[in-house]
């Protein structure tokens, strides 16, 4: 059943017609055509001093990063825990390690602190992680300054999973720029789409040079194919381009919307007992890809569960926050540091609806919902 009010949609307000139209009058709607291109020269444009490869998915990008650095069997990538799976699924492809971190309270994202921990004692096991693959959860930023000198301080290079942090900023910088690689993902529910695809930026020109010889099955420049690396099939498609281009060209538009959407939730729900935010720092602007919020039931006198099935009953969707890494059964037996803060959050939290173009009359329904589940708490 298709929700009457769902999650996250994306918006085609702007060329997103135009631009298919002429892919497809083009004949080239595969992984070659004119779009990639302008695809990437918009988004490195954007990004400053990154150049940027498109590619087919978020998870590709992830994937392709990993073997840029050289992650081999048997190598240990440190991972945040707090994620979805993809984060940490191509440190497995790779035949390595992800050693799982807990996070912090504020932002929700990595914690500096365990961080340093984690290193230290895989050092002193002989150890010493290849990697630090670092989140955006949600589109708010991590703690980037304390991550970022704890990788210079062990020389342990840092992977910037921005895949749901497009438009957010740090220090008013765009995030994903931050790490030696980062990369973006363009699927179906962000912020903005290709429809799918995902892309991976570096200020390092030899590293994208690499990565696009790579995404396309790393084909040398002869009149017949010849390969000397492995290579892989990651390169976006040129339709997909004509629309990740006009979705690009929206891209501050869509942060304003989303941030606009989760001010309204905060305004609406800020007298509730036992509702709260992910805390956004004075040095972060997060595009708030999702609006998330905790759902405190001593307080509340309900649960995220009852409150996630009353808005369902009413055709609203919303989602859980992403279940930590090391409690899935996936990575049983994986080595994990930190508490239960991911676990905490994990069983409190709930994703409201966030789209773009959510209506303050959709907000309100979904408003009345929490405070109707409240009224059965305090008759």
């Amino acid at each position: 059943m298709v929700s009457k009010t769902p999650l996250s949609l994306p918006v085609f307000n702007g060329n997103e017609n135009l631009y298919t139209q002429q892919a497809i009058a083009s004949g080239q709607i595969a992984t070659s055509g004119k779009f990639i291109n302008r695809f990437e020269v918009k988004l490195s444009k954007r990004l400053k001093t990154h150049e940027s490869v498109a590619l087919n998915s978020g998870t590709s990008a992830l994937h392709l990063a990993m073997v840029l650095f050289g992650i081999e069997p048997g190598d240990e990538v440190i991972c945040q825990s707090f994620t979805f799976c993809a984060s940490a699924n191509p440190i497995v492809y790779l035949g390595a390690k992800p050693i799982f971190v807990d996070s912090e309270k504020d932002t929700w994202n990595i914690c500096p602190d365990l961080l340093e921990d984690t290193i230290l004692s895989r050092i002193a096991k002989g150890k010493k992680p290849k990697a630090i693959v670092l989140v955006h959860l949600f589109g708010m930023p991590a703690k980037m300054k304390e991550i970022l000198d704890i990788s210079t301080k062990y020389n342990i290079p840092v992977l910037e999973d921005a895949a749901e942090a497009i438009g957010s900023k740090y220090q008013d910088r765009d995030c994903g720029t931050f790490g030696q690689i980062g990369v973006y993902s363009f699927n179906g529910n962000k912020i903005i789409t290709a429809g799918g695809g995902g892309a991976l930026i570096s200020n390092d020109t030899s590293v994208i040079q690499h990565a696009r010889h790579l995404s396309t099955q790393a084909r040398e420049d002869l009149p017949f194919y010849h390969h000397l690396e492995i290579g892989y099939n990651y390169k976006m498609n040129n339709l997909s381009a004509a629309v990740g281009l006009a979705q690009l060209e929206q891209l501050d538009n869509c942060v304003k919307s989303r941030r606009a959407v989760n001010q309204r939730y905060r305004t609406m729900l800020k007298d509730f007992p036992g509702i709260n935010f992910q805390t956004e720092s004075i040095e972060s602007k997060s595009n708030y890809w999702l609006t998330t919020i905790l759902v405190d039931q001593e307080k509340t006198g309900f649960s995220n569960k009852q409150l996630k099935q009353a808005l369902s009953n009413r055709g609203i969707e919303s989602r859980y926050l992403w279940k930590p890494l090391h409690t899935q059964p996936i990575f049983n037996n994986t080595a994990y540091y930190g508490g239960n803060m991911s676990e905490k959050l994990f069983a409190k939290g709930l994703c409201l609806p966030s789209s773009a173009n959510l209506t303050l009359q959709n907000q309100e329904m979904i408003v009345e919902v929490i405070h109707e589940e409240l009224s059965k708490t305090f008759k």
